[in-house]
């Protein structure tokens, strides 16, 4: 019989600090900075990051919390933080906030939550539809107030499209040149664009 993989408390720490990141759409959304400032506070915290994983990967920088943020296969590799982090910042600067934002909270909370309950399943078995749908209701119910102001129905529709393309990116990881796309790095830009294309076909008017 299959080991099960369990939720370690290491897990737990890593979901609630990948959550966190909510904070940062959030702050634009209670007003607590303008879009402009927070474009500018992502591109700061790419550059913090991609120094800190340049000494970690190059110089050894070894502090303590890596122990516990980053899982064994990060050690030779962009750890998901970063690429966390990445992806967030590209889809505040290629997209407008009704877009970006539920695209960086699909990834803060949405998740998480698919994380952990994937977690609960037989070693080498793909996440499982009860997953993947909580994944998409997840997404879903953090996009519709978003995009529902903007373009009604359409608006939902495009809500749709997006949770589907966050959910395929958490569920499916391909593989460029030997290398695993990580799902931090996929599902903003996945969900994104699904949004954006749906209300660019339908011309569905934008309020900025």
């Amino acid at each position: 019989m299959s080991p099960r993989i369990s939720v370690s408390k290491s897990e737990v720490k890593r979901r609630l600090v990948h959550a966190s990141g909510a904070a940062l759409p959030f702050g634009y959304v209670l007003n607590i900075v303008s879009w402009a400032q927070l474009r500018y506070l992502m591109v700061f915290l790419t550059v913090v990051v991609a120094v800190l994983e340049f000494l970690r990967l190059r110089v050894g920088l070894d502090w303590a919390i890596y122990d516990e943020l980053t899982r064994s296969y990060e050690q030779t590799n962009l750890a998901g933080y970063a690429l966390y982090i990445f992806s967030m910042t590209a889809v505040v600067l290629v997209f407008e906030p009704y877009v970006a934002v539920p695209g960086m909270l699909m990834l803060a909370l949405g998740d998480p939550v698919s994380g952990l309950l994937g977690r609960t399943r037989e070693a080498g078995e793909p996440k499982r539809l009860g997953t993947l749908a909580a994944m998409f209701i997840v997404c879903l119910a953090v996009s519709v107030p978003f995009l529902l102001p903007v373009a009604g129905t359409i608006g939902v529709v495009a809500a749709v499209a997006g949770s589907v393309g966050a959910t395929i990116a958490d569920g499916m990881k391909p593989v460029i040149r030997g290398s695993v796309i990580d799902d931090n790095a996929s599902i903003p830009p996945a969900a994104c664009l699904a949004i954006a294309a749906v209300l660019a076909a339908t011309g569905a008017a934008a309020v900025t």
